[in-house]
């Protein structure tokens, strides 16, 4: 279980007041309701939920526990190599391009905040968020467990709130979407964790098409 400090510290992390940019990108969202495919709360929900549980909980979450591992025992190589692994899993540039820039303004947020090992990912090829955030985690000693709820539930955090502005959703359906699709995020995190090296991946054909599309639509709130 983690220690209440590094809960804190877990929840300083996870915050939306974090000021890596992260509010900025859609992840594909704004692209599905310019598309016509999410239009409505429910459509929001079905979205949302549908990447919690048949990609976020098939790759963040494995590579999660991978990275925390990897930075407890100081072996940055493996660190590297998963991290590049997140980055070759991304299906457009547009999402390439967004866990590098998040990834370098993690390890700038890092650094300023006295977290040993963060200068160097700050231009390494393979930096990403969720690397710079596996290195906090580990530093702090949250549990793999309680890292990854949070890291989930941000996420969903996120979503609800892009949803907000692109469909959009009134503040209390978006509400409505986070309580709801909270409750999937333990067994999205018990699943996620079970995975073997060689399962770790997740297809989402839609999120791609809507990512893709997304480079080249004419009006946008966010980078991605």
């Amino acid at each position: 279980m983690t220690d209440p400090v590094a809960d804190l510290r877990l929840r300083q992390l996870t915050s939306a007041a974090l000021p890596v940019g992260a509010f900025a990108y859609s992840q594909g969202l704004e692209s599905a309701v310019e598309l016509g495919w999410v239009q409505n709360p429910a459509q929001a929900q079905q979205w949302i939920g549908g990447l919690l549980e048949h990609t976020l909980s098939r790759l963040e979450v494995p590579l999660l526990a991978r990275l925390m591992a990897a930075f407890a025992s100081a072996d940055e190589a493996s660190a590297e190599r998963w991290s590049g692994l997140l980055l070759a899993l991304r299906d457009t540039a547009e999402l390439r391009a967004q866990e590098r820039a998040l990834g370098t303004a993690w390890a700038a947020l890092l650094v300023d905040l006295g977290v040993p090992g963060a200068e160097p990912w700050a231009d390494r090829p393979q930096r990403t968020a969720l690397a710079l955030y596996a290195l906090a985690v580990a530093h702090y000693g949250v549990t793999v467990q309680d890292a990854g709820h949070a890291l989930l539930w941000a996420w969903l955090e996120a979503q609800a709130s892009a949803a907000l502005r692109a469909v959009p959703l009134g503040h209390a359906a978006a509400q409505r979407v986070i309580h709801t699709l909270a409750a999937a995020i333990p067994a999205a995190v018990t699943r996620g964790l079970a995975l073997a090296d060689e399962d770790i991946g997740a297809g989402a054909p839609a999120l791609a098409i809507a990512s893709c599309r997304h480079e080249t639509q004419y009006s946008r709130l966010f980078r991605s």
